[in-house]
């Protein structure tokens, strides 16, 4: 019986170690990417774009955003001008493009910032 606990015991402290945890600061991380180069083309009415800035919660007022959208609806010349085609759309200081909800984990593989 005792085996059993203790087995089960570190089975969660294995399985603890295994899970991801966020960065010790949100806030350092939405700058890095802007410090980085990392900007996200948007919509307000776009479901994904509001989900990824949800996922930064207050942090991302430091994230590089441009609004794509008249109040219309319509995309404006900013975004047209640059060719976005979709929302959302991250762009990287390589000129890269990634269209989609990003992962931190994502972000920064492709910014380097740490998270």
């Amino acid at each position: 019986m005792k085996t059993i606990i203790l087995i089960s015991i570190l089975a969660v402290l294995i399985l603890s170690g295994c899970t991801s945890t966020p960065p010790v600061s949100t806030d350092d991380f939405a700058k890095c990417l802007t410090a980085n180069g990392a900007k996200m083309y948007g919509a307000f009415w776009c479901s994904h774009c509001n989900e990824q800035k949800k996922n930064f919660g207050e942090s991302w007022q430091y994230a590089t955003y441009i609004e794509c959208s008249n109040a219309d609806g319509t995309q404006n010349e900013e975004c047209a001008a640059a060719g976005i085609e979709g929302y959302p759309t991250w762009e990287f200081k390589d000129g890269t493009r990634k269209s989609g909800t990003m992962t931190f984990n994502q972000l920064s593989d492709m910014t380097g910032c740490d998270y």
